[in-house]
């Protein structure tokens, strides 16, 4: 591949990641607010987020949950959310002794309260254990969110909020969720007061 290919191919990739945005762009707005909006009802009550993704996803919920318990753009108090995804001594220990597909289930039934927010990410819509987690929150009375890509699958059909990037690439998939991501933080923080410290 010579560089002005190579060159091409960077901008074109550069252009579609734009274009992808500005055309899911309005039909992610309102999902964006309700997630935000179920997100801090839960937060101001004294509820948790808890956060589960495989892969790039995993990445994506560890991600949230930092933006959330660190912080994101501005100083203000630290936010209960859980990434499912980074207890190494958990995941195998149910993956062993169940299955994977219940690696975020089993945890959700650990630590989800109702009126607290799971949010599953699935660039497929179909990951069987975001799927079952989803479907464990649901039925302990969390409020469902789920982040998905194609055609939303059953993870979309099945949650509560649903914010969906139908696209087939996974990889624009994912630059679009970290802008969701990235929304839902900001409006979060936005109805927050700043820390006193």
């Amino acid at each position: 591949m010579t560089e002005p290919d190579r060159a091409g191919m960077v901008a074109d990739l550069f252009a579609d990641s734009a274009a992808l945005h500005q055309r899911v762009a309005a039909g992610l707005i309102a999902p964006i607010l309700a997630a935000a909006d179920a997100i801090g009802a839960a937060l101001g009550r004294g509820g948790k987020v808890l956060v589960f993704g495989n892969g790039g996803s995993a990445a994506d919920a560890q991600h949230l949950a930092a933006e959330l318990v660190g912080r994101f753009e501005r100083e203000r108090p630290a936010l209960a959310a859980v990434a499912l995804t980074t207890d190494t001594s958990i995941l195998t220990s149910i993956g062993n002794d169940y299955a994977f597909e219940r690696v975020f289930e089993r945890q959700i039934e650990a630590l989800g309260r109702p009126g607290d927010v799971a949010i599953g990410i699935s660039t497929s819509g179909g990951s069987p254990n975001v799927v079952r987690a989803l479907a464990r929150a649901t039925q302990q009375g969390l409020t469902t969110v789920a982040i998905t890509g194609r055609d939303g699958g059953a993870a979309g059909a099945g949650a509560d909020i649903h914010l969906n990037v139908p696209h087939p690439s996974t990889a624009r998939v994912q630059e679009v969720h970290r802008t969701v991501i990235h929304a839902v933080c900001a409006l979060v923080e936005q109805g927050l007061r700043p820390s006193a410290d």
